[in-house]
């Protein structure tokens, strides 16, 4: 089985579970899997796969979610998890669209798309435990409008994606941390806990964007920050708005010059609860 073709069937399948399940035979067959680099394999269906509900609607009309009352905690909860089903979508999508990268782009993107599956579950099971399922609160499509934007320059995609995108997930995760510690049920304290394994996952996850982009940058002699700009007007990619969680994006690889580039006085994020 090929590693491209395989990732984009998994693109394809509309249940999430399924689609997760996928993804962990793929993992365990690495090892020895083929990977043609040269040629993307052609899509049958449209893209991504996905379930009927939840009901996309834009991001200004999905509602605040406070996790002080139980029908908050639970569309706090289904938002993060639909944030880690797009995620995993994504990552599949950079494998099999993007030709000519080297093989350890596609078995990095791999890697993350295994992890995110694991994060859609831990939230899925999560959500099942306390009375709802995935699909069962309104959500945006902001991830994968990006995806669309990007999918013709794989220079974009690693700039805009996970180095911005999926890297406000680093400055969210200790706010949110910081509300349900203050919730301080049960429920409220084991969603701290698996956001942390999120968040330090993640960390790798944008980790991986910082590598390919610069890869790619060096390749066609771009200068990385000042490129970044460019391609940050030219897809109208959201505003990053303080806090900044500065030493999770250092431990993911961004420069110091970055850094800076960002707001230069963040709010202090709150103490983050060990794992």
């Amino acid at each position: 089985m090929e590693l491209r073709q395989c990732a984009l069937q998994a693109l394809c399948l509309a249940d999430p579970v399924e689609k997760a399940d996928s993804l962990k035979a793929a993992w365990a067959n690495t090892p020895g899997i083929a990977v043609d680099m040269a040629r993307a394999p052609v899509p049958s269906k449209p893209l991504p796969g996905r379930p009927a509900r939840p009901t996309l609607v834009p991001p200004k009309d999905v509602p605040h979610r406070s996790p002080f009352t139980p029908q908050g905690m639970a569309g706090l909860l289904h938002s993060i998890c639909h944030i880690e089903f797009n995620a995993i979508n994504l990552a599949l999508d950079a494998i099999w669209r993007y030709s000519g990268m080297p093989r350890d782009f596609y078995m990095d993107w791999l890697h993350v798309a295994r992890e995110e599956a694991c994060h859609f579950t831990l939230l899925r099971e999560h959500m099942e435990a306390i009375g709802h399922r995935y699909g069962d609160f309104p959500a945006h499509d902001g991830l994968w409008t990006m995806c669309e934007k990007t999918k013709d320059d794989v220079v974009a995609r690693m700039a805009l994606v996970p180095r911005t995108l999926e890297a406000r997930g680093l400055d969210a995760s200790p706010l949110i941390q910081g509300k349900l510690l203050k919730v301080g049920t049960p429920d409220a304290l084991k969603a701290v806990d698996n956001l942390g394994i999120i968040l330090r996952d993640e960390v790798g996850h944008v980790a991986v964007g910082n590598r390919w982009y610069r890869w790619l940058c060096e390749r066609d002699g771009l200068d990385p920050l000042a490129h970044y700009r460019v391609l940050y007007r030219l897809h109208e990619a959201p505003r990053l708005k303080a806090p900044f969680n500065f030493e999770a994006r250092t431990r993911a690889g961004f420069t110091p010059e970055e850094l800076a580039a960002l707001d230069p006085s963040p709010s202090p994020l709150p103490e983050l609860r060990p794992l």
